[in-house]
């Protein structure tokens, strides 16, 4: 049997190309009743748009990022890679909002996308729904829609096993700094600290508290306002792997070694983690692993085989090498 056309689904639907075309691209101009049996007719004749079609054996499909000027990226892509698409990699980066990019796919006619530390709005789920894209995040910045998978890793079980690693050596005076304070991930990360100095019986001060932006800039920033305190922190959770670069850079500025003046801890695990010097302490995120088991779910949506749960989270691991060491003695 000849695969369907639009033109087939038009004829069926009694109604003309462009308003078949706009139901597939989720245009608002068609009445409820014509897109319902345009949609009806879609199903049943198991239309596929021609970008979502087989292109070399494979599926081809979005990888949309908010920016691609991380490291962190890389590791995502690899993952994907690994999982079996084709995938087009993309910044969101620039646009006029995820609407726009929303509709750029649509426009595509991929088969599904990933989404990465991003958060659908409303607007962007009538699109996808529309078109029947499915849509799978990693790494949300917000608590995911129960509609939409998501995955992601288990950040507050990591900044607790951060901070509780540096409590373990000794030290009291122990600062954290996060990322973005709208992120889901930052907050808790930040939150796991706030619960690995109460479970120590530590007090918890504000002051020992920033918020950078998970880059090398933000992280010298905020650690060089910490280190000018003048009871000054012995040790920092740094938030990510960027910024624990940026808070050593900051020690050195300030004539402090690092780990013998003041200790350092990460989160990720990038592969330059083990060159730093010294080698970074950091908390393990299975990026790889996370961009495989997403791109696993959506080839799943994408052949219309339910997902076995919405929400994944994998574990994060403490990797310890040569940036922590017991606080210096005063």
């Amino acid at each position: 049997m000849r695969r369907a056309t639009l033109a087939t689904i038009a004829a069926a639907a009694g109604v003309s190309l462009p308003t078949v075309s706009k139901v597939l691209n989720g245009k608002d101009d068609v009445g409820p009743e014509t897109r319902a049996r345009v949609r009806r007719l879609l199903a049943e004749y198991d239309y596929v748009p021609v970008g979502a079609r087989r292109a070399s054996g494979q599926l081809l499909v979005d990888l949309v990022f908010t920016a691609l000027d991380s490291p962190w990226a890389v590791e995502i892509i690899r993952g994907v890679v690994d999982s079996g698409l084709h995938v087009v990699v993309s910044s969101a980066a620039g646009q006029r909002g995820h609407s726009s990019w929303a509709a750029s796919l649509v426009d595509a006619k991929r088969a599904g996308a990933l989404l990465v530390t991003s958060q659908l709005t409303a607007a962007d789920r009538r699109v996808l729904a529309g078109s029947r894209i499915p849509v799978v995040v990693i790494d949300p910045v917000d608590l995911p829609n129960p509609d939409v998978p998501s995955v992601g890793a288990t950040n507050w079980a990591g900044g607790l096993a951060a901070t509780e690693h540096l409590i373990r050596l000794g030290h009291q005076r122990v600062a954290v700094i996060g990322g973005p304070a709208g992120m889901l991930c930052s907050r808790a990360r930040v939150d796991g600290y706030r619960a690995a100095l109460d479970r120590a019986g530590l007090p918890f001060d504000p002051g020992l508290v920033r918020h950078g932006d998970f880059k090398h800039e933000g992280g010298f920033r905020c650690a060089t306002e910490l280190l000018r305190l003048p009871d000054r922190p012995t040790a920092v959770f740094a938030g990510n792997d960027e910024q624990a670069l940026g808070v050593i850079e900051a020690a050195r500025v300030a004539g402090l070694s690092v780990p013998n003046d003041l200790s350092v801890v990460g989160f990720d695990d990038l592969p330059v983690a083990v060159w730093s010097s010294p080698a970074l302490t950091t908390v393990r995120q299975p990026l790889t692993e996370m961009g495989r088991h997403a791109g696993r779910m959506l080839a799943d949506l994408i052949a219309g085989r339910p997902v076995e749960t919405e929400r994944v989270e994998l574990a994060t691991e403490l990797v310890v090498r040569s940036s922590t060491k017991e606080p210096p003695c005063t």
